[in-house]
């Protein structure tokens, strides 16, 4: 049985790829404070793993900070170059990166922890970390104890509904020191078709058949036809939370 759910789980995570561009277009940045809370100010040399094509990644450039994006997926790191210069890019996983012992300041995931098998991800990362690095998570979820959030979330099928954020949910354990914890509300502004192509970027949507796929889609029109006034002027502001995790190398 845990063989056959590594292997759902590794189906999903390779399901990016294909929709790498989509991903870009729909997916929702991260708020600015986010990184600034996450990353010491010190931090020379940041690795964001599970970069996917860079929405996090890009944020963390600061003037003399070198930064180094890993995902497993090529054509989502092909997006990330095309959009942004100056960012190394390497294809690996939290599992095995591909950098030398204590070569780096502080390591991100971005909406992709969850990807992550913990037992051989947690010691990796604490090798390429420098003694007193931070590690660092974030998720954006949609705010759905918004009504029209809560229904939008049941027609697309996902189970990601916000909760408050827990230490206990994420027990990373030895090297690391325990954790702190933050969050932060704001708002995605976007139109109906990158609503759709939201919901075309998810991996349990990637990975259905054509019929199911469609289905899906009508699901969540039917939820926006039935909501007019979250639309105006052709501008829908979708609430999240953004949610963040941060953890010292001892």
């Amino acid at each position: 049985m845990a063989h056959e759910n590594r292997s759902i789980k590794q189906e999903h995570a390779n399901s990016f790829g294909q929709a790498a561009q989509v991903y870009e277009e729909s997916r929702p940045g991260y708020p600015p404070e986010i990184v600034d809370w996450l990353v010491p100010a010190g931090a020379r040399r940041v690795l964001d793993i599970g970069a996917g094509t860079g929405k996090f990644t890009r944020l963390l450039r600061r003037e003399g900070r070198e930064v180094v994006a890993v995902d497993p997926s090529a054509e989502m790191l092909d997006v990330l170059r095309a959009h942004a210069s100056g960012i190394e890019t390497l294809v690996g996983t939290a599992e095995k990166i591909p950098l030398p012992d204590e070569s780096i300041d502080a390591v991100t995931f971005a909406q992709s922890w969850h990807w992550v098998e913990p037992e051989r991800g947690v010691p990796e990362v604490a090798r390429v970390l420098k003694p007193g690095g931070a590690l660092g998570l974030v998720w954006n979820s949609r705010d759905e104890r918004v009504q029209w959030v809560r229904e939008l979330g049941v027609a697309m099928g996902t189970n990601d509904t916000y909760s408050p954020a827990s230490l206990d949910d994420y027990p990373i354990g030895s090297p690391f020191e325990s954790g702190e914890v933050t969050e932060l509300s704001w708002v995605q502004k976007l139109d109906r078709r990158r609503i759709l192509d939201l919901v075309r970027s998810r991996s349990y949507f990637l990975v259905k058949s054509a019929d199911e796929q469609a289905e899906t889609l009508r699901e969540v029109e039917s939820v926006l036809d039935r909501r007019p006034e979250i639309e105006h002027d052709g501008v829908i502001e979708l609430p999240y939370v953004t949610q963040a995790f941060r953890f010292r190398r001892g």
